[in-house]
């Protein structure tokens, strides 16, 4: 017998400025929700051409970029760059340090995506960092509810669909759901782990019975850890589709420490980054003297 989540809480994301001249609509990392272990940040971004995120630091998270709109250049310290397109995602591991630039393409107008922050296992945090890039059509997905749901299984499993592997350290399911008018899906979730699902477009209403709840754009559906599965239906009547993000993690037993782009488990961790990083040294030693070409225009 599977037992649904309940509704903990559902917010709107507001929209505010972050980087140089992007928008973002945070709702991870706010008042409204902060520290959802592994859950560091949750970013629906959008930046347009002269804005962007030029050169910074990472140590001791991981970042998701998934891409929904557009296209954007990443670039690093340690010599690699790339550009992701819309429905690509680009995992991030910035283990010991990383600095990297992420700036909208030229020839891309609007650049709309999301970007999550992961926390890494404690026994991780001073890791080699890394990339791994998915790209759209890599992603597996299906259709169910006689197609009105379609589902792209970016990572976890979904109605006999698994995703590929070894994307991030941090187990973490992702889910990109859409629902015609008229269609439900019931998900089921690894017991135990934090949930939540954001909302892209449209109206879907999350939950059974008298628990049924009606959520617009831009909001963070959290559930309660209790339970197996998700339920989620858009309206038959409805004139649009429902979109959204369905995310899952394993909770991480340790404390959370950050300071910026700086996430470890203690004061002193974070005093000994910000050393490192000052000093280019232990994982900064790249970071002297240099400079990404993508972001040489702009400069926090």
């Amino acid at each position: 017998m599977t037992i649904p989540r309940a509704i903990r809480k559902a917010f709107l994301a507001v929209e505010q400025s972050e980087g140089a001249g992007a928008r973002v609509r945070r709702s991870i990392g706010t008042p409204q929700l902060r520290n959802f272990s592994p859950f560091l940040m949750l970013d629906h971004f959008n930046i347009k051409p002269g804005a962007g995120f030029p050169d910074h630091p990472h140590r001791g998270q991981e970042t998701i970029t998934y891409l929904l709109e557009g296209a954007v250049d990443h670039e690093d310290f340690a010599g690699h760059k790339g550009t992701i397109h819309s429905g690509d995602l680009q995992f991030m591991t910035a283990g010991r340090g990383i600095v990297h630039a992420e700036m909208p393409n030229q020839n891309a107008n609007a650049n709309i995506g999301l970007q999550l922050w992961v926390d890494l296992p404690q026994k991780l945090k001073m890791c080699e960092p890394r990339y791994r890039d998915l790209m759209a059509k890599e992603i597996p997905h299906v259709d169910i509810d006689n197609d009105k749901v379609h589902i792209k299984v970016i990572s976890g499993q979904s109605h006999g669909i698994d995703s590929v592997k070894d994307l991030a350290y941090t187990p973490v399911w992702i889910l990109d759901i859409e629902i015609k008018p008229g269609g439900k899906i019931t998900q089921e979730l690894p017991e135990n782990w934090n949930a939540f699902a954001y909302t892209l477009a449209g109206s879907t209403t999350f939950g059974i019975g008298e628990d049924k709840t009606v959520i617009g754009q831009y909001h963070n559906v959290v559930f309660e850890q209790k339970g197996d599965v998700i339920n989620a239906e858009v309206d038959e009547n409805a004139k649009e589709n429902g979109h959204f993000v369905l995310v899952a993690g394993l909770p991480l037993d340790q404390k959370v420490v950050q300071y910026g782009p700086f996430v470890l488990t203690t004061q002193n961790e974070v005093r000994q980054a910000m050393i490192d990083y000052q000093t280019f040294s232990n994982g900064f030693e790249r970071a002297k003297d240099w400079e990404s070409e993508i972001g040489k225009t702009m400069r926090f």
